[in-house]
């Protein structure tokens, strides 16, 4: 049997429940037709809803039409509880649009209409209480297309069963016309034809350039058996995937106390034991149809149900094939702060709240460590009296809530790097972050760019993972940041000492770091609002909508009535409703929908009020962690550029694009060429550039090799934009060359065998090699070796021959010494670092040091041998030496002549 799942949306009190009465009542699903007036509704099973006469939670009711099967879900109407109803949508193949007769098209009707166009869902739109005096089917036809679309057609007389228009031949006409102007390729069908069949017709709907309209009253039952008809000939199933897939839209509890995830199957086929997430597997599936559910040990696809046994699942994650769903574009506006009774466990209550918010997706619950309250984000006052009714229900709390303040946010008004170095000792992480203005409404978008040869991609996944993991807050008021694309541009790990723990601190340094270094804007809700008033009142409106910091379009009128329409702050727009009410004398309408974050109009006072001190805010640090002498020390974050290990890639870009401009910038002035655009500009993204997969061996140099009969080592050099202190001059005639002993043994293959058998013998191995190599470069050699797990060692230095050997002591690595040696003597001498290690010959370079590898000193002294050989070569054998043995052929030629008396000497006069 196929499978469909449609939704009910409307704007509170249009008679959506009743309507949901009417449908299973006429499809046959229920015996008798419940009212929202006697609380005894299908679909309110909860006691608040049927108190309250409103939706609050969503529920769905199952029945069999043809050979479909029909979800039919029904949403909460009301504004607060918006969030709860957009989860909904991501699950729905169609929607039914409820909309009030005698109110027509309010606020939160636009704003549900704006959704199904974002999540394309295609929608029939059914106008209730058409029963009520002064309704008028041909006012309300024109207002739908003025203010959704133009593509809703009329369809009450349409007769499902073989597609036929029952009136007259002229509105059948009328009818095929409005049908075929909303296709261009049904429109030439029908200019060719005169017909336009039942298939045209579902496919149009499917694709969302055609809204079937139907009027009626639910409460009445009119128009409500020629809307399922037609309805349901519109209705198609959609074609599944064969491979495994479902949507998560809800997670709530039984009564019992099981946590259940509500979920639709997209694809393939969800069974019981199934392993979901990770080892959580599915105990139980449940159908449910109002309070009532089956169980079932499979679900095919289309079916939306209830699983057990899953603990860490959350509304819009995607299992299996699907995908995540996006953020909500609805979100809370308010934030107040709970008032618990005097004595309760606050901790204990935090996570009773936690739990809560599980449930209530629209509902954000935030810890203030500092001042130990516990606030919640939420839509408005009603969701505030349905939350007191759950929390003294569910815990046994009598909890109040303060006064509602605005939940503002912060963004970033231009690109800028942010760094983080976290290092304690025997610590070590460091991430590079690109902080980019995002577009407005966005959210927040993670990226990478960096090369898995300078990180690792277990690493970058784990920094992309902390940068999602929580909200991060700004450093204007500590509000939470939006609207950001945040990219991973580098980073570095240690192979011994980095642990996960380490890029969690260095990732929240680095943005933290990137916010204080950028410019930063405060972000406000906004309002949108539509007015209805009477026109001697219009200027009233405009005054105070100029007053409130609003914006207006051109007013309209209609009639005696005037209508305003535009936007303005929510903290100005939230009570205005009352002063609409009272100066009207009951006349005006004023209807309110969130609209989005804009900058905030009072920036400054609200930054002042606040009083956020971002260095005072120890559970988000600005400053990064660094070592020094075995001790780490805290760097503040308007220094710590000067003490990265890695250059900043975004200096070196900007220095590249700087250079590529004044190129092409001369290239016009000498030819008039047009210059190119250059990559990674104001106009170009990171994410963009191909160029950052090069940003390993821009940072640590090209390797180049000696050319033949070129002496010396080969060194690998750090490239750096960063502006360095003057070095001192250095003295060109003492050169040092410090060698990490154990790192070179096991980096050489003969000499890691050799350490297999006998580490003592890989030692002195080493020693000998390297005592043949300074004496043939007569620099002062020094070979350190690892002694710091030998217990009471007080370490050692000693003379091998032409070489110095040290033994660093307990707790002190050969890495440790070598810094300090650098540290010491690098500004001063000559000095070269021979080792593998990527994290030393960093922290080697910042000391103004050569560098050189394993493999590099390998082949230098593989190098000086050839040469050696070859000297020793040219003098000959042992043995014997005469007097000329050494001399050249031609001077041995012209001896030879004066030995013979073939020439004679010159004799100086």
């Amino acid at each position: 049997m196929k499978k469909t799942v449609v939704g009910l949306l409307a704007h509170v009190d249009a008679g959506k429940t009743t309507l949901s009465e009417a449908i299973l009542y006429g499809a046959g699903a229920i015996r008798r037709l419940g009212r929202v007036d006697d609380r005894d509704a299908f679909l309110d099973t909860f006691e608040l809803e049927r108190a309250r006469g409103i939706t609050i939670f969503s529920k769905q009711a199952v029945f069999s039409m043809g050979d479909t099967e029909v979800t039919l879900m029904d949403t909460p109407g009301h504004v607060d509880f918006s969030a709860e109803m957009e989860r909904t949508l991501q699950i729905l193949d169609y929607a039914v649009l409820v909309i009030n007769g005698a109110d027509g098209i309010q606020g939160h009707t636009e704003t549900l209409w704006r959704l199904l166009k974002r999540y394309q869902i295609p929608a029939v739109l059914f106008v209730n209480k058409m029963d009520q005096a002064g309704t008028d089917k041909e006012r309300l036809m024109a207002e739908l297309k003025d203010r959704l679309d133009e593509g809703c057609v009329d369809f009450g007389g349409w007769q499902a069963d073989g597609g036929e228009w029952n009136p007259g031949t002229d509105e059948r006409e009328s009818f095929a016309e409005n049908l075929a102007v909303c296709d261009e390729a049904v429109l030439e069908t029908y200019l060719e034809t005169g017909e336009i069949g039942r298939e045209e017709i579902i496919r149009m709907t499917a694709g969302r350039k055609l809204f079937p309209v139907f009027f009626g009253s639910a409460l009445k039952m009119k128009g409500i058996e020629s809307f399922l008809r037609g309805l349901f000939e519109i209705v198609r199933a959609p074609e599944g995937s064969s491979s495994f897939g479902a949507k998560i839209y809800k997670i709530s509890r039984d009564s019992q106390g099981n946590r259940l995830t509500h979920l639709k199957v997209t694809g393939g086929v969800l069974r019981v034991k199934d392993a979901l997430i990770g080892e959580e597997k599915v105990n139980q599936i449940r159908i449910y149809s109002g309070s009532k559910y089956e169980t079932v040990q499979e679900a095919q696809t289309g079916t939306v149900c209830a699983v057990t046994g899953l603990l860490s699942s959350a509304p819009g994650q995607g299992l299996g094939a699907e995908a995540a769903s996006e953020l909500p574009v609805l979100e809370p506006v308010l934030t107040y702060r709970i008032l618990l009774p005097e004595g309760t466990d606050v901790h204990k209550s935090l996570r009773d709240l936690r739990q809560l918010e599980e449930e209530e997706p629209e509902l954000h619950i935030l810890w203030e460590e500092a001042t130990g309250e516990i606030k919640a984000q939420v839509m408005g006052e009603v969701q505030i009296e349905i939350l007191k009714t759950l929390i003294r229900e569910r815990y046994g709390l009598e909890a109040e809530f303060g006064t509602g303040n605005i939940v503002y946010k912060e963004t970033i008004l231009e690109p800028i790097e942010g760094v983080g170095h976290f290092e304690p000792l025997r610590h070590y992480a460091e991430v590079h972050l690109l902080l980019e203005p995002g577009e407005p409404g966005s959210g927040l978008q993670f990226d990478t760019v960096c090369s898995e040869d300078v990180l690792d991609r277990n690493w970058q996944r784990l920094v992309l993972t902390h940068l999602e993991e929580k909200r991060h807050r700004g450093v204007l008021t500590g509000a939470e940041i939006t609207d950001m694309r945040i990219t991973l541009l580098t980073g570095r790990a240690h192979i011994k000492h980095t642990e996960g723990g380490d890029f969690r601190q260095a990732t929240y340094r680095a943005l933290r770091q990137g916010l204080r270094a950028g410019k930063c804007r405060l972000l406000e809700p906004y309002y949108g609002f539509r007015m209805e008033i009477p026109a001697e009142n219009l200027g009233r409106a405009m005054a105070d909508i100029e007053r409130k910091n609003g914006v207006f379009d051109p007013p309209e009128t209609e009639g005696d009535m005037a209508v305003l329409t535009g936007k303005g702050p929510v903290v100005n727009l939230r009570d205005y409703q009352r002063e609409v009410t009272a100066y009207t004398k009951g006349r005006g309408r004023l209807s309110l929908w969130y609209r989005d974050y804009e900058p905030c109009h009072n920036e400054e006072e609200i930054i002042g009020q606040a009083g956020y001190d971002p260095e005072a805010d120890l559970e988000n640090p600005t400053g990064s962690v660094f070592c020094s002498h075995g001790a780490g020390f805290v760097v503040p974050w308007d220094q710590v550029e000067d003490y990265m290990h890695l250059e900043s890639p975004l200096k070196k870009k900007q220095a590249e694009n700087e250079a590529e401009r004044k190129v092409s910038a001369a290239d016009v002035r000498s030819n008039g060429s047009e210059p190119g655009r250059v990559l990674g500009g104001a106009g170009g993204s990171w994410t963009d550039d191909k160029e950052l997969e090069a940003i390993f061996e821009r940072t640590f140099g090209p390797v180049r090799r000696k050319n033949p009969g070129q002496e010396g080592a080969r060194s690998r050099v750090f490239a750096s934009e960063k502006k360095r202190k003057p070095e001192e001059k250095k003295e060109e005639e003492t050169e040092y060359l410090l060698v990490d002993g154990y790192n070179i043994i096991f980096a050489w293959e003969e000499l890691r065998e050799l350490s297999k058998t006998t580490i003592e013998g890989a030692r002195h191995r080493l020693m000998d090699i390297l005592c043949n190599y300074q004496g043939y470069k007569k620099c002062t050699l020094i070979l350190v070796f690892d002694a710091y797990k030998v217990s009471g060692n007080t370490g050692e230095a000693l003379d091998y021959n032409n070489i110095h050997v040290v033994y660093t002591k307990e707790a002190e690595t050969a890495d440790q010494y070598i810094e300090k040696l650098a540290h010491r003597i690098g500004r001063k001498y000559s000095v070269t670092v021979a080792t593998s290690d990527g994290l030393e010959q960093l922290i080697i370079y910042g000391q103004g040091c050569r560098l050189m590898s394993a493999k590099d000193l390998r082949e230098d002294i593989e190098w000086t041998e050839q040469l050696i050989r070859e000297e020793k070569k040219r003098l000959g054998a042992p043995g014997k030496h005469y007097l000329f043995q050494g001399a050249d052929k031609e001077l041995n030629d012209y001896l030879e002549e004066i030995r013979l008396g073939r020439k004679e000497t010159k004799t100086q006069e």
